[in-house]
């Protein structure tokens, strides 16, 4: 995989994102405030309340929030900075967003659900690349795309299947395998684990860890997640937010073992209650 530019993947300064007003919808704030880094070769856990700006992060960061081809509602940063593998967001051309993204992989919430019905497994995967190059050799794009159907745990006999005919921890894994095929620097995963069941989550977190022990200082991660076995697996911190603004920052136990803040407390609760798995909390009193 390639190298991380220089200093720290991601680093937030004191980063405001705010969805704009558009039609009767109000100007919407995000997130308010955040400032952390993700150091080289780290994996960062996020989890947070309802609304607590995960997901808007998740698009900002990977670039996606600045493609204008979407027809989405796009936020913008207001306050602060944001910086991405030497990338400057606030400032960023739209020239530049294409380099931005070739080194960032995105695994989006609900990826699996929105994986293209017409396509087979080995079209989804080679989609990046051959967006990029509509030349790329054949027979190296074969080999590369098996090479990641391979590291996500399926059989090889699923290249020429449609979503359709897989399960949903299948296609979760075929997402996956889409988001890694340019090697990133970068993964930026949004619920990677949500809705399959527990052999195909711990493969997922098994391969996540297999990454950043292989590659280093050159892979970094942020999991957006909350199934602690998971994060515990995978995270050397996690980040908590609340209604846009960041609750904890730390250590998995350092975070749950003496918490302060009203929705982290909440949250340690539920694991003391013996929940592994805690977005149940997601329309907690916090939320």
């Amino acid at each position: 995989m390639r190298g991380a530019a220089h200093g720290f993947p991601v680093v937030l300064s004191d980063l405001s994102l705010e969805y704009p007003s558009h039609g009767p919808s109000p100007a919407h704030v995000a997130l308010h405030g955040l400032t952390l880094t993700i150091h080289p070769g780290e994996v960062l856990g996020l989890l947070g309340s309802a609304g607590s700006g995960k997901s808007t992060l998740a698009k900002v960061l990977s670039g996606v929030a600045f493609d204008p081809q979407s027809a989405e509602v796009r936020p913008v940063i207001t306050g602060g900075e944001a910086t991405v593998l030497g990338h400057r967001l606030r400032s960023l051309p739209r020239r530049k967003v294409p380099q931005l993204r070739f080194h960032v992989g995105y695994l989006p919430q609900d990826a699996a659900a929105t994986l293209p019905r017409d396509r087979t497994v080995s079209e989804i995967v080679a989609e990046p690349i051959l967006e990029r190059d509509r030349r790329y050799n054949r027979k190296a794009l074969q080999t590369r795309v098996a090479t990641m159907i391979d590291a996500v745990r399926l059989p090889l006999g699923m290249l020429d299947k449609f979503p359709y005919e897989l399960s949903g921890g299948q296609r979760q894994r075929v997402a996956l395998a889409q988001a890694l095929v340019l090697g990133p620097s970068l993964l930026i995963a949004d619920e990677p684990t949500a809705g399959i069941d527990l052999t195909v989550r711990d493969a997922v977190a098994q391969l996540i860890s297999e990454l950043r022990d292989r590659e280093h200082h050159s892979f970094s991660a942020l999991i957006i997640s909350h199934d602690l076995p998971v994060l515990r697996r995978t995270a050397d911190r996690i980040a908590v937010l609340d209604k846009g603004e960041l609750a904890a920052l730390g250590t998995i136990d350092e975070v749950f073992d003496d918490p302060t803040h009203p929705y982290v407390m909440a949250l340690a609760g539920a694991l003391d209650a013996g929940h592994a798995v805690i977005d149940e909390l997601e329309d907690g009193p916090t939320a």
